[in-house]
């Protein structure tokens, strides 16, 4: 999906206006995200591989409001973040690989000032899951219901929530049950980011729909 440019970018439509000036990333991995944030006052790029954490300072050197860390929430360096005052915390597509994920956002609203924002994107609708969830290691996959859910008992409050790609709902179930692939085709992606992204994410910035591949949501710290 590195390659998937409107799709990156209709995600930036969707979560940089919801973010404030100081901005938590978890899960930055090698800073595909991470260079549409650097117009904030503070990115604080977190990700448990060392390897993406060097190759993501290689790629944005001399960024004085950029700090990168190795670490994952629940650790004590994560921790250790509060210090900064973070207005926001964005988690894209990561949640689903932490299996005690109710900690992992009980950690990120911890670190975040009074009022802060979550804004996640999370795959949607278990019944989707398939062998391409398994080799990327998702534990789960998730509904408005458990999401919602998962918010109320870490004290959160569900500001926005709704399903995003109604058309990758089709093509991941297929994926899942009838081709069975093992991992994402380029063809597909190449294809659904050309031909696909830019009218769908139009219509779906007008009226979001009643379900999708993934699931976007602010949750909003008291």
């Amino acid at each position: 999906m590195s390659r998937a440019a409107n799709y990156f970018a209709w995600q930036g439509r969707l979560v940089a206006p919801e973010l404030g000036q100081r901005v938590i990333e978890v899960g930055c991995g090698i800073g595909n995200f991470t260079g549409m944030l650097l117009d904030r006052e503070t990115v604080l790029a977190v990700d448990i591989d060392p390897a993406c954490i060097e190759r993501l300072q290689q790629r944005y050197c001399n960024r004085p409001n950029l700090h990168a860390l190795v670490c994952e929430p629940g650790s004590a360096a994560f921790a250790n973040l509060v210090r900064w005052r973070a207005d926001s915390c964005v988690c894209l597509n990561v949640l689903e690989h932490i299996e005690d994920h109710r900690r992992a956002l009980q950690a990120m609203a911890e670190v975040l000032a009074p009022g802060g924002a979550i804004v996640m994107l999370v795959p949607a609708f278990q019944n989707l899951y398939g062998p391409i969830d398994r080799n990327l290691c998702h534990y789960r996959r998730y509904s408005r219901k458990s999401l919602a859910n998962l918010a109320q008992v870490t004290g959160l409050a569900v500001e926005t929530l709704h399903y995003v790609n109604a058309v990758g709902f089709f093509g991941w179930w297929m994926n899942a049950h009838i081709f069975r692939r093992e991992a994402q085709s380029e063809t597909q992606i190449r294809i659904f980011d050309r031909c696909v992204v830019p009218w769908l994410s139009r219509l779906e910035a007008v009226a979001p729909p009643p379900f999708g591949q993934s699931l976007f949501a602010v949750l909003r710290k008291p």
